[in-house]
């Protein structure tokens, strides 16, 4: 429930986790709360502070910079190798989830937009082969969710929504032709325009 919480956004980033609060929330004891905010934390994305207790993870530049490099490092070869591998069934659910990756857009719903734009990815990904590259994507997806949000309505509010639609679109076009040093430069293209316009919001 807390995981969920904070990669829909209902747990901002800075919010504090209060053990018996949520325990009374989910209607269990504090024991299993703990051991959910232990795990959190393990996985980045809780963080203790002096004289606040846990807290969801907060924002920073370094951060993500640190993060998205790494992105660059793995979902360029992801993109890659999963076009030379990528079927005409894969194309098309792609191309499904891209449709309903733009209605989100058009209704400017935030979290169906990511998890659209992440199924997308993962059908491509998937195509690869390499489950254990595929895992490690999504746990950084999941590390930097808040980022992928504040990037997300940061684009929808000024209304410059291209860039959330037009990497996709060029990314499945390039799967269809077979042609995978283009998919490769459309997904680091869109990493990095994803980096820039985050750090504008957080700035």
């Amino acid at each position: 429930m807390i995981h969920a919480a904070i990669l829909n956004g209902e747990l901002p980033a800075g919010s504090r986790l209060k053990v018996r609060d949520l325990a009374e929330q989910v209607g269990t004891s504090v024991m299993p709360v703990r051991e959910a905010i232990r795990r959190l934390e393990e996985n980045g994305l809780a963080e203790r502070k002096p004289h606040k207790g846990t807290i969801i993870k907060s924002l920073s530049l370094e951060e993500l910079i640190h993060v998205h490099n790494v992105r660059r490092l793995l979902e360029t070869e992801a993109a890659r190798i999963g076009t030379e591998k990528a079927t005409a069934d894969d194309c098309d659910r792609m191309q499904s989830e891209y449709d309903l990756m733009r209605a989100a857009i058009d209704e400017r719903q935030v979290i169906a937009l990511l998890d659209h734009d992440e199924a997308l990815l993962s059908t491509l990904y998937e195509a690869a082969g390499n489950p254990v590259l595929v895992q490690t994507i999504r746990r950084l997806w999941q590390h930097c969710r808040a980022y992928k949000i504040v990037g997300a309505q940061a684009s929808l509010d000024t209304g410059e929504m291209e860039s959330l639609w037009c990497y996709q679109q060029d990314l499945i076009t390039a799967c269809r032709n077979a042609t995978p040093a283009i998919a490769a430069a459309v997904n680091e293209a869109s990493l990095i325009n994803a980096r820039e316009r985050i750090k504008a919001r957080l700035g």
